[in-house]
């Protein structure tokens, strides 16, 4: 017979909030000063990968992953032994209804921006694809700009970014993934600025990536065989880009200077146009800080 399990009651708890200033050693030091205070269980903070600096953790990014600030392994492994040679137990607060969305430690949602419908991780979290308002049809909210999307546009301070066959949207400190079905407005230009390469091997392959983009299952995908598709083939798509500009020095400077194009010029409105259709192709809709109260269409995460 295998051994009757019975709930374990708490019957005194304290508070441990965990972060940089309060580590799993120093956990540790006062477990013997709690069990000769009475304490039964530890009700701890949460302390798996948070945003950095983060002082409370909920603004989780990883719930995989201890957070390094507050200690390896190692010390979370001598903290717990401690706990059980005191026979005192932990109520951990390990917040399974938000995430930490403000940077791009967290894979999940970064997953999510750059393949909306069509990314695995859709489903967990709770957005509504479908709003009423239109504009936000088939995308996220991102109410992360300083001032109205079409200023900030025009200042120049949306900026693509190539690196390791991927490109990004660099905004301030941020960094956002690209939908890569829309890798082609760069790389449609920098085909051109290639013409004088025509009978190229390496033109030939840009060519070929190009057409690979094309047949991509779109990020409003839902049928579980085609997104499997899709991200096989994003890979794919991305391994062969990244190849392709180690071998072949002119289509790196070719997407560079498609890039400087497409990133347009401060004062020059028109100069952004490309990049302005680029970005409302995407997951997500960026917006002025202010509207996230009336046009938020998920729920609240950090």
């Amino acid at each position: 017979m295998t051994k009757q399990q019975h709930p374990r009651i708490p019957t005194c708890t304290y508070r441990l909030q965990f972060n940089r200033w309060f580590t799993f050693s120093q956990a540790r030091q006062i477990v013997s000063y709690l069990g000769a205070l009475g304490v039964s269980d530890v009700y701890a903070s949460p302390y798996f990968q948070a945003s950095p600096d983060s002082l409370h953790g909920y603004d989780i990014t990883d719930h995989n992953k201890l957070n390094t600030a507050i200690g390896s392994r190692a010390d979370y492994d001598a903290w717990i032994a401690e706990l059980h040679a005191h026979s005192i137990g932990q109520v951990l607060d390990f917040v399974p209804n938000h995430v930490g969305i403000a940077d791009s430690r967290n894979v999940w949602w970064m997953a999510v921006l750059e393949n909306g419908l069509s990314s695995r991780y859709a489903p967990y979290f709770d957005i509504d694809w479908q709003p009423r308002k239109f504009d936000l049809r088939d995308k996220v909210l991102l109410p992360i700009l300083s001032d109205q999307y079409g200023r900030v546009l025009e200042r120049g301070e949306l900026q693509l970014w190539f690196e390791e066959g991927t490109f990004y949207l660099l905004y301030g400190e941020r960094t956002l993934p690209i939908a890569p079905g829309t890798y082609r407005y760069v790389l449609g230009i920098a085909l051109q600025n290639l013409a004088e390469h025509g009978g190229e091997d390496f033109y030939a392959e840009l060519q070929s990536i190009l057409t690979a983009l094309e047949y991509l299952p779109k990020r409003t995908e839902t049928d579980p065989k085609r997104i499997t598709e899709r991200i096989r083939e994003r890979e794919i798509i991305k391994r062969r880009l990244e190849r392709l500009c180690a071998e072949a020095p002119q289509v790196q400077q070719a997407i560079e200077k498609a890039l400087a194009q497409i990133n347009g010029k401060a004062g020059d409105a028109r100069s952004f146009d490309t990049l302005d259709e680029l970005l409302n192709a995407q997951s997500y809709r960026l917006a002025f800080w202010r509207v996230a109260a009336e046009e938020i269409n998920y729920r609240r995460f950090f």
